[in-house]
């Protein structure tokens, strides 16, 4: 793991980016506005991270662990091991990771590691807390963006429950697709997510593919057909 802390001593112009792009991963801008002390005092407390493929960012039950944002890369949140292993999903460029728990003041459930080369910002538990207790403003626009995750998570915990697997997967597809319907998941982590096993996701996927709504191959899906595919069931 690589540390680099960001500049924070006057209005350093890549520090402040830094925070610019912090804040549109946290809540509605145009609700919350910040204000360039909001930026400033983000700006102060970032550091830079590098992690290399397999390494863990924080582990589940060890903490508190501080609040990460990926910028590049992606991370798996994964609990158990072996045939109980579990995957709950898999971070990506803009997520947020680490609040929940702190704000609850409690260790992580899960265990982070990246799936490949990872880019990120992180804030130290120390700088969290100080951030929400002197930045009111930065504070509201934090909360917003816990609560629009919270629900997000919300809506699809219950699009997944009592379904079939094909329906299972057509709505896992469908939320973890990018704008241009691509997602960068193996096989293996998609059953992982699924609870599901691997025979019977690669059979799905290959169902999928077959009718048209799905190009497969390795570690990379893309969604031809979205309003198909949220009809299947």
């Amino acid at each position: 793991m690589v540390t680099q802390l960001l500049p924070g001593r006057g209005p350093d112009p890549a520090a402040v980016q830094s925070a610019a792009w912090v804040a549109r991963c946290v809540g509605r801008g145009a609700s919350v506005p910040l204000g360039p002390e909001d930026l400033r005092a983000l700006a102060s407390t970032l550091e830079a991270r590098a992690i290399a493929p397999g390494g863990v960012l924080f582990r589940a039950g060890v903490g508190p662990a501080g609040v990460w944002l990926i910028r590049s890369g992606q991370v798996e949140l994964a609990v158990g091991s072996g045939r109980k292993r579990a995957v709950l999903t898999v971070l990506g460029e803009g997520d947020v990771d680490g609040d929940i728990p702190m704000l609850l003041k409690m260790p992580p459930p899960y265990t982070a590691r990246a799936l490949d080369p990872v880019s990120c910002l992180y804030l130290s538990p120390e700088a969290f807390e100080g951030l929400l207790a002197s930045q009111g403003q930065l504070a509201r626009r934090w909360l917003t963006s816990v609560a629009s995750r919270l629900a997000h998570s919300q809506n699809r915990l219950v699009g997944l429950l009592g379904g079939s697997l094909t329906a299972q997967t057509a709505r896992l597809l469908l939320d973890e697709a990018d704008a241009t319907g691509t997602l960068s998941l193996s096989q293996a982590t998609i059953a992982a997510m699924l609870g599901a096993r691997r025979p019977s996701v690669n059979k799905v996927l290959g169902e999928l593919a077959a009718a048209g709504l799905v190009e497969v191959s390795y570690r990379h899906i893309r969604v031809i057909d979205r309003d198909r595919l949220a009809q299947v069931d």
